[in-house]
């Protein structure tokens, strides 16, 4: 089963490679430079390279959250 898992990030993801990056899953910024990526995980394993990325980024993680699907 995949779930779906939320992200909150403080500053902000360049968008013209960001989908690849984060392998499509949904990239979406505030007006205060938050951004939240979204979308299915398809395991820990999965989880783990996203929160990877992240931490290359240099982002700062603010939250992760399990998601029901839509």
């Amino acid at each position: 089963m995949t779930d779906r898992a939320d992200h909150d990030d403080e500053g902000g993801v360049s968008r013209p490679w960001s989908a690849a990056w984060f392998d499509g899953l949904q990239l979406t910024s505030d007006a205060s430079g938050r951004t939240t990526i979204a979308g299915p995980v398809a395991d820990q394993a999965a989880l783990h390279g996203l929160l990877t990325r992240i931490r290359d980024l240099g982002l700062t993680l603010l939250a992760v959250r399990r998601a029901e699907p839509p």
